[in-house]
């Protein structure tokens, strides 16, 4: 009887999986300063974005915003100050809706060269900086509206004494003795004089001119108010006294969240 010797198996270990890399502690470290820089930076940036819009949004005093409204007449476009087209809803006699169209703008003038001397003597005390101008017609093309306004340094005192004692202002584009209705006005909320003055069209001659509010009562007599020259130099006068309040009042806060 014969034997084997029998073949034992040959047993292998099993593969080892790889070793993982090393951590070197400076860029683990380098990583993290980065991250925490980015944070940084990204908070620093969020809160300067705030900062700044609340002071954007923070109210400016009435006394410093009215001595910024004394440089609106060079920071502001002219097509703000004087729109070439006005609308006056309303505006003229019985309530009728009235539109002007500028037809003529002056270029800012020095105040010796645009305003008479009695306006210039009624000035002294309060200084006057530039004035400017801009005629208006209807859209019957039957009156002429020269607006105006005088710009003073910012002496709300003396400004203020010129109310009631303003005189007809000058035309532009028409001679004095046309004038038919004027108003002038001096705004609280900046060192400004706006005023307007209306003519006929045609050129036609006026006795004396006549303050606005008197030529708008119902009882008043004469061309001038029988054909709306009140009206018409009110009318615009106040819109553009409107337009100009609007840029030099503060602004308003937000309200609370």
């Amino acid at each position: 009887m014969s034997t084997s010797t029998p073949h034992s198996e040959v047993l292998t270990a099993p593969d080892r999986p790889p070793a993982p890399p090393r951590r070197q502690p400076g860029r683990v470290f380098g990583a993290v300063l980065c991250a925490l820089l980015g944070l940084g930076l990204t908070g620093a940036a969020g809160y300067t974005t705030v900062a700044e819009h609340r002071a954007a949004q923070r109210p400016v005093a009435a006394e410093a915003a009215y001595r910024k409204a004394a440089s609106l007449w060079r920071s502001t476009p002219v097509d703000t100050l004087f729109p070439p087209v006005v609308e006056g809803a309303g505006a003229g006699p019985g309530g009728a809706d009235r539109t002007w169209t500028r037809i003529a703008l002056a270029p800012d003038a020095e105040c010796s060269a645009a305003l008479a001397a009695d306006w210039q003597a009624l000035l002294a005390e309060a200084g006057c900086t530039r004035v400017l101008r801009a005629t208006y017609t209807d859209a019957t093309r039957s009156s002429l509206v020269t607006v105006g306004m005088v710009f003073a340094p910012a002496d709300a005192p003396a400004l203020s004494a010129l109310r009631g004692r303003l005189t007809t202002p000058p035309g532009y584009g028409f001679p004095d003795d046309r004038r038919a209705a004027w108003t002038a006005s001096v705004l609280p909320e900046a060192p400004v004089v706006v005023y307007a003055v209306s003519a006929f069209t045609d050129g036609r001659a006026v006795d004396a001119p006549s303050p606005a509010d008197e030529a708008m009562r119902k009882d008043a007599t004469g061309p001038a108010a029988q054909a709306g020259l009140g009206h018409e130099a009110k009318g615009i006068a106040d819109r553009v006294e409107r337009a100009v309040r609007a840029l030099a009042a503060p602004p308003a806060p937000e309200p609370a969240r």
